[in-house]
């Protein structure tokens, strides 16, 4: 659908209308092509502060993991009495920065595989 989005357009209860962007309305058809298949879908602002077991779940790793990462300063967080909260932006770019750079070793790691031959018999 990416470059097909026809230009969507609000219109609240009086009448009034506001159009919407197109970044906003591939948003939008992405977030209903989602729901339509059956996922959930949680829309937050970037701001909020999560737990260490919220941030851990989003990155897919254990509570124990994400604090040491929290210790060694690689996620900034802040402690509210004895809690640790991380905004969720700092857990998304962390995820970020950590799915790139195992794109980018993967990348290397088949650069090296063609390089010794290790792709020889697809070409076949």
């Amino acid at each position: 659908m990416k470059g097909n989005h026809q230009p969507l357009r609000l219109v609240d209860a009086t009448g009034v209308a506001a159009d919407i962007g197109e970044n906003v309305t591939a948003q939008l058809q992405q977030l209903l092509a989602l729901i339509s298949e059956g996922h959930s879908v949680s829309i937050l602002p970037t701001e909020v502060p999560l737990t260490t077991q919220a941030a851990a779940d989003i990155l897919n790793v254990s509570r124990q993991y994400l604090v040491r990462l929290l210790d060694s300063g690689t996620i900034p967080s802040s402690k509210t009495g004895t809690h640790r909260r991380i905004l969720l932006k700092d857990v998304l770019a962390y995820k970020q920065k950590r799915d790139d750079e195992c794109h980018k070793a993967l990348d290397a790691l088949t650069e090296l595989s063609m390089e010794y031959g290790g792709y020889e018999d697809l070409d076949s």
